[in-house]
């Protein structure tokens, strides 16, 4: 690789800035050394002249006097006493100044023809005795300086405050100072040879099919023959894509670590400016020094800001600049020019929003899909994590990896750092096994509100609405197992029911069925203990209108629809329906009969454990919490086969949070919680607060 290194130029402007500053304070002092003489008590002048000490006068531009002391009137000073000198002025004291040298006193004057009057009358007195007269005469001196620093003054301080404003706009410290010529520079910055990261490979766990792809590339710089000799190519850019929180921008951290190349690292919202045309020269800055520094890496993350696809929404404010700054970035990919020895990573969590020129072969060889941990790779994860805190030997790691079911990497961080601080709270030494659980808690459901003002009657009805939840769950087969219900709010919510979803891959009719008949279950018992309902179920309503919907418009799960997906997964339809009136009306009657279906299959399975609900809410309200083994004891054991739970008391998925990802055996066929999601035209998920709906 050939050294590019080019020495700093050791002359900087802000030597100028020293220059000027040092010749201001060199002024003032010069000044001020000059003020020692400067007499302000003009009285003492006209006392030294009447006794005709004084020798000489200049009136200088009709605005001061400067005039010198006759040999008798210095030795007259010479001999004051110092109270006689303070009456006489401070320009006087200086008595050993007078001794070697016949210095000239300065004084400022307010009426210059006054000054001279009194002057006359005095030579006539000293006329009258015989003494020398004062000669005066006027003088003229013209202030170069003065006169230069009054006119470039203001000039400069225009240019200090321009220059101020354009390096503000310019991006702060980026390219050269950040002045406005340097706008269209490269934000992004450089790792050379690993320096300034140190993450590797090692701190990256799980993640193994990922990690192997990367590490290919990674290789590939590092011994390039091995590949070339079977006439192999270097692979020219690999994408990540996956869900927020799972290691996209870790893995590249990791490549910077691992690879011994020039790695250049910036955010797709970086090559985004307020003046146009600046984002395309950005890219051509990037890729130029990419180029000079070759075989190199640019990695940019978050790429779905400057690289969803082109065309979408003309009328409605689309941006022009973004999209040129596509087109450039395009070109520098794969163009008309041969971008050899720079590799291209990016990374984002919504890859079907990209414009299709730029996933595409040539480009971005490959994309490699960053799933959310099964759970062997959480447990690797929480090894990762846990190094830091000082546990309990008790602690089971197999043990929090199965409680953790759809949590990702970032949320497991999350989940290892509230633990210690929850230990912390209660000073405690280590971090034990109640606090894993407690963390857990407080991350899916939100703060313990048990202060919040709730009337008997409303405890009553959040009792046997969460009653109703346990259950229908308890009595059917597809639903998830329950671990607890309590009717302590925490968050946004009064209560809920806590279940340990079970990790698979794809989902049956029957199993979606099940799962919203257990969601109408609270409603359906407000409707049967009380005879009314409330708004309590709202979030339940929500999710089973999704559902719904899913079953019949996106999967082709309804007989009536038939085998048709209406799902559009690169969102173009979003301003028509890709089906007729009456085929929108057929939809919304079917998604109404299953709704209300399940929730008549609610109330039925209620209506036959009508005594046991209302042992198991008088239990609730007892109690405030209810585990597993309370709802063993009033319906006996649950007659599914259901793997059991290593402990008890583990809270961990809300009926009120978003459903987990659902994975089918088509890999791009949407999940439940990306219609969510898309529907909100949002990036963000909430992988921490799940609960699976197949």
């Amino acid at each position: 690789m050939a050294e590019n290194n080019k020495k700093k130029n050791p002359f900087s402007i802000y030597w100028i800035y020293g220059f000027i500053a040092v010749a201001i304070i060199g002024f003032q002092l010069f000044n001020s050394s000059e003020s020692s003489s400067v007499v302000k008590n003009q009285q003492s002048f006209f006392e030294l002249a009447e006794k005709g000490y004084v020798s000489h006068v200049f009136i200088v531009n009709k605005v001061r006097a400067d005039f010198k002391l006759t040999k008798e009137g210095r030795d007259f000073v010479q001999n004051s006493t110092e109270g006689e000198l303070s009456k006489m002025g401070k320009a006087f004291k200086n008595k050993s100044r007078l001794k070697n040298s016949d210095p000239t006193f300065k004084m400022e004057l307010i009426d210059a023809g006054n000054f001279e009057n009194n002057i006359e009358k005095i030579n006539e007195n000293l006329k009258k005795e015989h003494k020398n007269q004062i000669s005066y005469e006027p003088k003229t001196e013209v202030d170069y300086l003065g006169s230069i620093l009054s006119f470039l003054l203001p000039i400069i301080i225009l240019v200090a405050i321009w220059m101020f404003v354009m390096r503000r706009m310019g991006g702060g410290a980026g390219g050269g100072g950040g002045q406005i010529f340097n706008i269209g520079k490269s934000k992004a910055k450089m790792y050379e040879k690993g320096k300034s990261t140190n993450k590797t490979f090692k701190d990256v766990a799980g993640l193994q099919e990922a990690k192997v792809e990367i590490q290919e590339i990674v290789e590939f710089l590092k011994e390039p023959k091995k590949y070339t000799d079977l006439g192999a190519k270097i692979p020219k850019g690999a994408l990540l894509v996956g869900p927020p929180g799972t290691g996209k921008t870790l893995l590249a951290k990791a490549v910077a670590g691992e690879a011994q190349v020039p790695f250049f690292a910036l955010s797709g919202s970086d090559f985004v400016e307020m003046f146009v045309g600046v984002g395309a020269s950005r890219v051509r800055d990037l890729f130029k020094q990419a180029k000079e520094k070759a075989p190199s890496i640019i990695f940019i993350d978050e790429i779905d800001a400057i690289g969803r696809a082109r065309g979408k929404g003309n009328g409605f404010g689309s941006n022009d600049e973004r999209e040129n700054t596509l087109n450039q970035l395009l070109t520098e990919m794969d163009g008309f020019e041969t971008n050899s020895g720079v590799i291209i990573l990016a990374a984002t969590n919504r890859a079907d929003v990209l414009d299709k020129a730029l996933t595409r072969a040539g480009r971005f060889d490959r994309q490699i899909y960053v799933d959310m941990p099964d759970i062997n790779e959480r447990k690797e994860i929480f090894l990762v994590h846990l190094k830091p805190i000082k546990l309990d030997e008790k602690i089971d790691v197999d043990f929090l990896a199965k409680q953790t079911p759809g949590f990702s990497g970032a949320d497991i961080a999350n989940l290892c750092n509230e633990a210690a601080l929850i230990a912390a709270r209660h000073k405690k030494d280590h971090v034990e096994k109640q606090d894993f659980l407690d963390a857990v808690d407080r991350i899916v459901g939100g703060l313990e509100k048990k202060n919040k003002i709730i009337t008997k009657e409303e405890k009553r009805s959040i009792a046997f609405h969460e009653a109703g939840h346990a259950t229908i769950s308890w009595m059917l087969e597809y639903a998830n197992p329950l671990i607890k219900v309590t009717i302590v709010p925490r968050g946004n919510s009064l209560g809920a029911a806590w279940y340990l979803p079970e990790e698979r891959s794809i989902t049956t009719t029957e199993q979606i069925l099940d799962d919203m008949c257990s969601a109408l279950g609270g409603r359906a018992a407000e409707k049967l203990i009380f005879g009314k309902i409330s708004t309590g179920a709202l979030s339940d309503l929500e999710k089973v209108t999704k559902q719904a919907y899913a079953m019949v418009t996106v999967y082709g799960l309804n007989e009536k629809i038939g085998n048709i997906s209406f799902y559009d997964s690169q969102g173009r339809e979003s301003f028509t329906k890709p089906y007729s009136d009456y085929t929108a009306k057929t939809i919304d009657e079917e998604v109404s009969k299953l709704i209300e279906s399940q929730y008549q299959r609610a109330l039925d399975i209620l209506t036959e454990n009508k005594d046991k609900l209302t042992l198991l809410a008088e239990k609730l309200l007892e109690s405030e919490v209810i585990f597993k083994e309370d709802l063993v004891t009033i319906f006996g054991k649950r007659q599914w086969g259901v793997e059991e739970t290593p402990l008890l008391d583990t809270d961990l998925l809300s009926e009120d949070s978003n459903v987990t990802k659902e994975k089918s055996i088509e890999g791009n066929i949407p999940s439940l919680e990306s219609l969510e999601n898309e529907s909100e035209d949002s990036n963000e998920s909430e992988p921490e607060k799940k609960e699976e709906v197949e």
